[in-house]
């Protein structure tokens, strides 16, 4: 990273140094989300970053611009030593990835223009013709659409393994991929729509002992979105990479669209050198919003998660409801014990299998006053879909019911609203069954 005087263009500035402790005591990341990556000082006092609305910045000499340019076409490790263009990368940008970085306490962070762009660079840095990527499934959609269909077309393969596989069902899967060259292992966890765990530590510990010979191995990223970063911290379980759709909880208002990557400065130099190169990076507007809803995830996230077991309680035991896929009820022994090492919290997204099927799951959706009927999650107000007709629509039906993205499958994301009105609403909608 730059540092700031470089930055903010202010001549002759010398950047505070971010507080990270206060004696032997280490800040919270809900402390550092107010000021990590930003000396108000260099910026006319201003309490909050500006937004920097420029396509380039001015060097303070030819030796700089070079010295930069060797950093964004990768002659010199890291990235620039400091602000380029806007393609590559931004003041507001730049604090975004400082802070995303904290929560997961990762090395490095890059922000993308939207989760799919964020996960296309990561797919396009790491893998090339003949290369196969191993997966857990199901993935989101329009994940799965970009291995089998895009990456397909330019001769990468693929290989999967169920969410809950087993440590003996990765190492099988693992060992036939490993007959060719394994670019990267892909993981999203719990899987969309239906919550199903993945045990990263299995996938690590395979990882190691399948490719034992090999002195680079497969990298193992993870789509933490449902869970992270509050109640997930993958890279403390084995993974090398965690990806994020930032308009979910990160972003947190619905009014964003925005991506990350974080893990060890090896592999964000790799990626970052590819988001350079096809312009996948998020605005400086966006970065500024991500900034602003950052300051609150903690508390968002508390509230959401306290009212998803409150509505879940009730779910649970009515008449309409055939089952659910909520963390919170984990009724499988292995799926418990996933849980129990991986998670700190059960999350406020859960699948809802009402009983009937798409007429049934359509007339309560339908029926909702307050919950709103609308893709994504991870927002203040409580939204409902149906994955096997929205979301999932493009994922071959065999494959669906292989993955028990059934017709009577509502995808719910519990926001900040007051829980018994959400209860409320629920039961009203249910009785339209």
């Amino acid at each position: 990273m730059p540092d700031e005087a470089e930055m903010t263009g202010v001549e002759g500035g010398t950047p505070a140094k971010s507080l990270e402790k206060i004696g032997d005591r280490k800040l919270k990341p809900s402390t550092m989300m107010m000021g990590h990556g930003f000396d108000p000082a260099l910026s006319e006092g201003a309490l909050k970053p500006p937004i920097f609305l420029t396509s380039t910045f001015v060097f303070p000499n030819a030796a700089a611009g070079k010295r930069h340019f060797e950093g964004v076409t990768g002659k010199r490790p890291g990235g620039a030593d400091g602000l380029v263009y806007s393609r590559f990368n931004g003041p507001n940008q730049e604090i975004l990835e400082d802070r995303l970085a904290v929560w997961d306490e990762a090395e490095d962070a890059l922000a993308f223009s939207s989760g799919m762009s964020a996960i296309a660079t990561l797919f396009l840095a790491m893998t090339k013709p003949g290369d196969t990527i191993v997966h857990s499934g199901p993935l989101y959609a329009a994940t799965e659409t970009l291995i089998g269909r895009i990456l397909g077309k330019f001769g990468v393969k693929w290989l999967d393994f169920p969410a809950g596989a087993t440590r003996e069902e990765i190492d099988a899967v693992l060992t036939e991929a490993s007959a060719g060259h394994v670019a990267l292992i892909y993981l999203e966890s719990p899987a969309n729509p239906t919550n199903a765990l993945v045990d990263v530590e299995a996938v690590r510990a395979s990882r190691d002992a399948i490719f034992a010979d090999m002195d680079v191995k497969p990298p193992i990223a993870i789509d933490n979105t449902f869970l992270g970063p509050l109640w997930s911290q993958p890279l403390k379980h084995g993974a090398d990479i965690v990806v994020y759709s930032l308009t979910k909880y990160a972003g947190g208002h619905s009014d964003l669209v925005a991506g990350g990557v974080l893990g060890t400065k090896e592999h964000i130099n790799t990626i970052r050198s590819m988001r350079n190169t096809i312009g996948t990076i998020c605005d400086p507007n966006t970065a500024w919003m991500l900034l602003r809803s950052l300051e609150t995830l903690e508390l968002r996230m508390s509230r959401a998660g306290e009212n998803a077991i409150k509505v879940c309680k009730f779910l649970r035991e009515h008449p309409k409801v055939d089952s659910m896929g909520y963390l919170g009820f984990i009724t499988d022994a292995r799926q418990q014990d996933i849980y129990d090492r991986h998670c700190t919290g059960a999350g406020s997204t859960f699948s809802l299998l009402v009983k009937g099927g798409e007429a049934e799951a359509f007339r309560f959706l339908d029926a909702l006053r307050i919950a709103k009927l609308a893709v994504s999650l991870g927002g203040t107000e409580t939204l409902a879909s149906h994955p096997a007709a929205m979301t999932h629509l493009s994922v071959p039906q065999e494959r669906k019911t292989a993955l028990g993205i059934t017709d009577n499958l509502v995808r719910i994301s519990i926001g900040v609203e007051d829980a018994d009105d959400l209860i409320a609403d629920f039961d009203q909608a249910l009785a339209a069954i």
